[in-house]
């Protein structure tokens, strides 16, 4: 497109007040008066002629390089690019009214490529937005984003100009979060005292007086904040990850060149490790109500001992796979009888349930590996072949009305199973019996136990929970799997045969190795 440079006399005629243009006296000298240029865009929609002219440059070459500048900044958009034609238009259109200076050719390239504003100082929480908007994600992983976004990221470092984020700025936003976390913690403290004061002193119908100091307690109360839950290093981690994401994406987009992020040091966010219910530990559990760990696991024997109390139910079939072969609680009430193969004894858990605040979705599985085909033991398939000859009863019961959604549970009528159902079967049966506390994801973890119990290792493991990395899988039970090798370490103890016989075994037994018998010395190392 056509441009121009030209110059400029300001000067009058001191008698007309005209301007005196090309007979000014002093045009000669390329030093007076000022350059001005003018550069064509495209016509509007109409037709009609539009241009960028901006004027008052001291010296040719400086007007020069405007111009160029303008030009470079037209060619950002291919011809063809009717969108970026028309917001870089836009653009200089503003430039020239509000007579700003022209923006960097980079940081404009940049903002075009990434679908932002061009012109502004963008800010973090505007590219969070940014970001967010252009995620492909499960509902489940969307939701944690944005809760990330909306209640700790934008109210702490949302003002913050994007390219202006430091490691500083994260350090800062985290302790706030810590000094938050102290608030919580008092007003949680606080309002369960109140909750106290609300209960009469004595059992039975309080008394008048009584009755108008609990009523002024229960008002103190509901003008307090509910309980609200503690952000620790788990769901710090899980914060940084997200703006760590978010960062990398705008690394990519050019509009950063360092990720502050990934170089904040925040206290280990690592997954609890799983417990077991050892005869101790329940008793000190019967004693004190204590609960040793956040994630406890049941032995074989407890395990079994709950699948009796649930034989009967019309859920025992799940349980007893989950316990077994460690299936997720959405891959459960999503597994389809199409995906189970009881005559090869396999099921691949292909599809499952999401809970999306209570309102569920069928979605693909976790990852790629979460589908992948597990083995069936001869006793799930009797279950399961049980549970489908139940299935096919209740099909013919319920006739026309019956919902034919292929899963493998399901409602009396056929009808897809709600996650939560799972969960509260799971928690009513436990209440019948005396076993300590478990969830019902952790059966997952009693079926680890279970399977490095019946020769399994760690690599075994991994296959069957179906982990992405055998990493995730040591983290998590190494504090679990050595106290199922001690039957195996007491077997191979016993396989060294010894001639000294226990006081009360005829058979012979093994004796410490650091323990020299009587009668006999201990050589002295060299």
């Amino acid at each position: 497109m056509k441009g121009s440079t030209h110059r400029r006399c300001y000067c009058r005629d001191p008698k007309t007040g005209k301007p005196l243009g090309e007979n000014c006296p002093k045009r000669a000298n390329r030093r007076h008066g000022s350059y001005s240029i003018r550069q064509e865009l495209p016509s509007r929609e109409d037709g009609t002629r539009r241009s960028f002219n901006r004027g008052g440059y001291t010296a040719l070459k400086e007007a020069q390089a405007e111009l160029d500048h303008v030009r470079a900044l037209l060619g950002l958009a291919d011809s063809d690019d009717a969108d970026s034609v028309s917001r870089l238009v836009a653009m200089l259109e503003e430039i020239v009214t509000e007579k700003a200076p022209l923006p960097s050719v980079e940081e404009t390239r940049r903002r075009l490529n990434a679908g932002i504003a061009l012109r502004g100082s963008l800010t973090v929480g505007e590219w969070l937005d940014t970001w967010f908007a252009a995620k492909k994600r499960r509902k489940t992983t969307l939701n944690g984003y944005a809760s990330h976004i909306r209640v700790h990221l934008k109210p702490r470092i949302g003002h913050i100009r994007l390219d202006r984020l430091n490691v500083g700025h994260l350090v800062e936003m985290f302790d706030a979060i810590a000094d938050e976390n102290e608030n919580i913690a008092a007003e949680n403290q606080a309002r369960h005292e109140q909750i106290t004061h609300t209960k009469p002193s004595k059992p039975g119908r309080p008394v008048a007086a009584e009755r108008e100091r609990l009523a002024d307690e229960r008002t103190k109360l509901a003008e307090m904040k509910p309980f609200r839950k503690l952000n620790g290093p788990s769901t710090w981690q899980a914060i940084r990850r997200t703006l760590r994401a978010a960062l990398n994406s705008a690394i990519s987009q050019q509009l950063i060149t360092f990720n502050p992020a990934s170089h904040v040091e925040l206290a280990s966010g690592r997954r609890p490790k799983p417990l077991l219910w050892t005869e101790e530990r329940v008793r000190r559990w019967r004693e004190t109500g204590e609960i040793p760990g956040p994630v406890m696991v049941w032995t074989p024997a407890q395990f079994g001992q709950y699948l009796d109390a649930a034989d009967g139910d019309r859920l025992y079939p799940a349980f007893h796979l989950m316990g077994t072969r460690g299936l997720r609680r959405g891959e459960t009430a999503g597994q389809e009888w199409l995906d189970v193969d009881l005559d090869s004894r396999h099921i691949t858990p292909a599809k499952e349930i999401v809970v999306d605040g209570w309102d569920p979705y069928e979605s693909e599985p976790k990852t790629d590996g979460s589908a992948d085909t597990i083995a069936l033991d001869t006793l799930n398939v009797l279950v399961l072949r049980e549970h489908r000859a139940r299935q096919n009863k209740e099909r013919a019961e319920w006739g026309p009305a019956w919902q034919n959604s292929g899963k493998v549970f399901t409602q009396e009528d056929g009808s897809a199973l709600h996650p939560e159902t799972l969960s509260e079967t799971f928690r009513r049966i436990l209440a019948t019996t005396n076993l300590p506390p478990i969830t019902l994801r952790d059966l997952r973890h009693v079926a680890a136990t279970l399977t490095h119990g019946g020769g399994g290792d760690i690599h075994t493991v991994k296959a069957t929970l179906r982990h992405s990395t055998i990493t995730l899988t040591s983290d998590t039970y190494t504090s679990l799997l050595p106290e199922l090798d001690q039957e195996v370490a007491e077997k191979a103890a016993n396989l060294i045969p010894r001639a000294r016989k226990s006081p009360d075994e005829s058979a012979p037994t093994a004796r410490p190795l650091l323990q020299a018998p009587k009668n006999e010395a201990v050589s002295e190392p060299n």
